[in-house]
């Protein structure tokens, strides 16, 4: 990837993830990358919001101290996907 390209790619993420910080997503930068990079390989976006909410509520409830990290429920959804689709 070219430089301006690098450099394009990282402030559409930058704003991807503002714009999820002001809609409380919850989502970290790296969830996120990931589900950008699937709907650019043509996944179709309602069914990976539909994909997040259900792996979200399937997560036993846990302390903040033990949960999840966030590489963790990406490689969830990325599992998920090669399962199903």
């Amino acid at each position: 990837m070219d430089p301006e390209a690098s450099r394009t790619a990282r402030e559409s993420l930058d704003l991807a993830f503002q714009m999820s910080n002001i809609l409380d997503t919850g989502l970290d930068r790296h969830t996120l990358s990931v589900l950008i990079a699937l709907c650019d390989l043509g996944v179709n976006p309602e069914s990976l919001a539909a994909l997040v909410k259900e792996l979200r509520n399937e997560k036993p409830s846990l302390s903040s101290a033990t949960a999840p990290s966030s590489s963790s429920f990406s490689f969830d959804v990325i599992l998920f996907l090669l399962r199903y689709f």
